[in-house]
């Protein structure tokens, strides 16, 4: 029990240590983050969490360190598509790239604490409530049915219900202040878009969180597993955005490999009590499905696609 301890406490300040870093050195003014910096920092995380994964290995064993590793690579499989509704979500806003990194930053700190908190519920209902393992299962294939039917994504933060209610709370500026998420005018003070921008990506992970989080579980239920992989996931998204930003488009392909990503997940956690399926054969499911997927994106003309 207290080596657990020690690690959960080891992993939360060398996370806090990392975002503090990130905010001092990085966000001291609004800059454009280039392809080359974004596959550095993107190399940088993946190392980081393979090199955790080395930790995994020496300390609780091979099993264990196979479920982070095929946590994680899910968990990464399934920020792809984030990535693509932030691009959407930046797109309608107008925000200029200088201001994006900021604005992910935050969403992103947010994502750590919100995460945590659906991580901790879920797995305490798991133990609480065996069954519900079934619901996940059955919920991961309905959501993995609707994002294959799925063509277009579209954005209406008029009909997010947080937005909604913070804007009762604070007025709103007609135009961006810079990098700045509230501003003081007299006695008042006021919301710029830019904050209206970090609640929409706020609520925006906490939907994909609804999916994400109980594919895990089909993997582990290790609270420590779940969580660790999650937020290596989460910390290399904003890098990885940035990398891929200008290509995700090209990746027609890719939600058809999510959506058999998660069917497979969800069917994982379905049969679990008649047919086990190994954590090595679940890792290599996720992995093909993620790479094959990509490769016929890349593969085939996007103009026979509209033929």
């Amino acid at each position: 029990m207290t080596n657990e301890w020690m690690a959960w406490c080891g992993f939360i300040l060398f996370v806090l240590a990392m975002l503090a870093f990130d905010l001092g050195v990085f966000q001291r003014k609004g800059r454009v983050i280039s392809v080359r910096e974004s596959l550095l920092w993107t190399g940088f995380w993946i190392v980081l969490a393979l090199l955790f994964n080395l930790g995994i290995y020496w300390w609780k064993g091979s099993q264990i360190a196979a479920e982070f590793l095929t946590a994680y690579l899910l968990e990464k499989s399934l920020s792809m598509d984030n990535i693509f509704v932030f691009l959407l979500i930046f797109s309608y806003f107008g925000v200029s790239p200088g201001h994006q990194h900021k604005v992910l930053f935050w969403g992103i700190l947010g994502a750590l604490i919100l995460r945590g908190v659906f991580i901790v519920a879920g797995v305490a209902l798991i133990r609480q409530f065996e069954w519900i393992l079934y619901f996940f299962g059955a919920f991961l294939i309905y959501t993995a049915f609707k994002m294959m039917r799925k063509k277009d994504k579209e954005i209406h933060p008029e009909k997010n219900p947080v937005l909604k209610l913070f804007q009762k709370f604070f007025p709103l500026t007609e135009s961006y202040e810079g990098d700045r998420f509230f501003v003081k005018r007299g006695a008042q003070y006021f919301a710029t878009p830019l904050m209206v921008v970090l609640l929409v990506i706020e609520t925006t992970d906490v939907v994909f969180a609804v999916d994400s989080i109980p594919a895990v579980f089909g993997v582990t239920l290790d609270p420590f597993i779940v969580y660790t992989s999650n937020i290596f996931a989460i910390l290399g998204l904003r890098a990885l955005y940035f990398a891929l930003a200008g290509i995700i488009a090209k990746f027609r392909y890719l939600h058809y490999g999510l959506a058999a990503l998660l069917a497979f997940i969800g069917l994982k956690m379905l049969i679990s009590d008649f047919v086990h399926i190994p954590t090595g054969v679940a890792l290599g499911v996720v992995a093909c499905l993620l790479l094959v997927s990509i490769a016929i994106s890349l593969l085939v003309p996007a103009n026979r696609v509209k033929q």
